[in-house]
């Protein structure tokens, strides 16, 4: 098993900057992508960004140029730095790793709440 706990989440201006984090423990080996997912009230989970254990970068176009994410392979952590945060990024925040194998096996934070104000 996979235990993925994020860190970070709170209340922020428009304008302002927060940085969410994440450590996974357990099974930890072959992990080969980390990333975030948020979900805003009445809306589908939606990717946010995606890297890989060879550095490789996916963003949603909603936030590149704005969000930043990097990864520490030796000490199994995650991090999304969000700058120039909008009303719109108002969501619950997921922690994602997945493992390629035969099949794909995915695991899931509890999620973090990043509200952003007018």
């Amino acid at each position: 098993q996979v235990q993925l706990v994020e860190s970070g989440g709170g209340l922020v201006q428009a304008g302002g900057s927060l940085r969410l984090d994440c450590a996974a423990s357990g099974r930890i080996s072959g992990l080969n992508t980390m990333g975030w997912y948020r979900q805003a009230p009445g809306k589908q989970r939606e990717l946010v960004a995606t890297i890989t254990s060879l550095g490789g970068i996916n963003y949603a176009d909603s936030v590149k140029d704005r969000f930043t994410i990097s990864r520490d392979n030796a000490k199994n952590t995650v991090c999304l730095e969000m700058n120039s945060l909008k009303p719109e990024d108002t969501a619950v925040y997921y922690c994602n790793a997945a493992r390629f194998g035969l099949v794909l096996t995915e695991y899931w934070g509890q999620g973090t709440q990043v509200t952003v104000s007018s």
